[in-house]
């Protein structure tokens, strides 16, 4: 009698406060996306700083244990920070910039290149014709046309960030308060949180700023090693300028999954307009340099704290490429794991006793009924 009252009760209609806090939850969701789209600057801005902050925080407070004081400690760090990119600039900036407009005046010329391999590789295998009846002039015109824009779009992006001198100098300044003196905006956070769930917040706090170490340790040391090896394999297959190509690769770590693609693309357009030979050599090379990142750099420097499945990730990119533009992609793996954490920490943590092995399972049972199903 007990079980059939149970099951009564879960499967009961829904009630009047039910339907009164689901309209509640709407109706915050659209306030929420009303705000986002109003607030894109204010919310990159503040995003960025949280995330900066939480990386230079540990640096902070090991300056801290060697009896630096915190304002000081803030101080050295910044006076490092400014060095390191001010020298990086200086060493790697100007031939970068030289290379690049060097491919822009070479872009006509590549463009006929590759029209004529194109020509060529059609004729030697007419059965590919046959499948792609277009003329490749017509192809590589679209493909042109895309890339124009794409280059349009990217132009547009660099002077949006030349321009943006005022937002860097706001999020310099909002960030040094942070690192001064964090504990009241913390204290503030955690006391404004309901008792019930304060202890749910301290660790996804806490798990937050784990996973920003995490993600961009991750991402500095993939991007270097990534961007070196990119680049020399390139230079060896005879793709230049190997040296642009090798800081898209770096550029493409802070977009997963869709950045190292996108990225790509430029270093296989020239490579096509040397040959197929290149064509294929330098897809060889990114494709193992891929796979090297994925199976070996990624479980070892960052373990399974980034654990994000790769359709997460693609939602979350769109998501926050729709909400927030170009510079929203950059902020799609902390967007997802701060998604990933208020769920496991307010949702799945009370039901922490349950047998993740059992959802497996059941999962895995949906999953080949369903293709038995398809084959019957």
């Amino acid at each position: 009698m007990s079980d059939q009252d149970n099951h009564s009760d879960s499967i009961r209609p829904l009630s009047y406060g039910d339907l009164r806090r689901v309209i509640g939850l709407i109706t915050l969701l659209l306030i929420g996306f009303m705000l986002a789209t109003r607030l894109q600057f204010v919310l990159i801005l503040f995003a960025v700083t949280l995330i900066l902050a939480m990386v230079f925080n540990p640096f902070v407070v090991m300056l801290q244990r060697h009896g630096v004081k915190r304002g000081l400690a803030v101080a050295l760090l910044g006076l490092i920070t400014l060095a390191l990119l001010a020298a990086g600039f200086s060493f790697l900036l100007p031939p970068f910039l030289d290379q690049v407009q060097q491919l822009i005046q070479q872009a006509p010329e590549l463009w006929r290149h590759v029209y004529g391999q194109a020509d060529q590789f059609l004729k030697r295998y007419p059965f590919i014709q046959q499948i792609f009846p277009d003329q490749p002039g017509d192809l590589v015109q679209a493909a042109g046309t895309q890339v124009s824009g794409l280059a349009t779009f990217l132009l547009r992006s660099t002077l949006s960030v030349v321009g943006g001198s005022i937002l860097v100098a706001l999020a310099a300044l909002v960030l040094v308060f942070l690192l001064v003196n964090p504990q009241p905006l913390v204290a503030s956070f955690l006391e404004v949180v309901s008792p019930r769930y304060r202890t749910q917040a301290r660790r996804a706090l806490l798990r937050m700023m784990e996973q920003m170490n995490a993600w961009a340790r991750g991402v500095l040391i993939n991007g270097v090693i990534t961007a070196i090896t990119t680049g020399l394999l390139l230079a060896w297959v005879g793709v230049q300028p190997a040296y642009v190509f090798g800081v898209f690769a770096f550029i493409g770590e802070f977009v997963p999954i869709v950045g190292p693609v996108v990225v790509a693309v430029p270093a296989l357009l020239v490579a096509a307009s040397l040959g197929v030979s290149h064509f294929f050599l330098a897809l060889l090379a990114i494709l193992f340099v891929q796979q090297v990142e994925t199976n070996v750099l990624i479980p070892f420097v960052m373990g399974r704290q980034m654990d994000l499945h790769p359709v997460i990730i693609m939602f979350f990119t769109l998501a926050m490429g729709t909400l927030f533009g170009a510079v929203g992609a950059f902020l799609v793996v902390p967007a997802a794991a701060l998604c990933k954490i208020l769920i496991g920490e307010f949702y799945l943590h009370h039901r922490r006793h349950e047998d993740k092995r059992q959802f497996d399972a059941e999962a895995r049972e949906i999953v080949t009924r369903r293709a038995k199903e398809g084959a019957d």
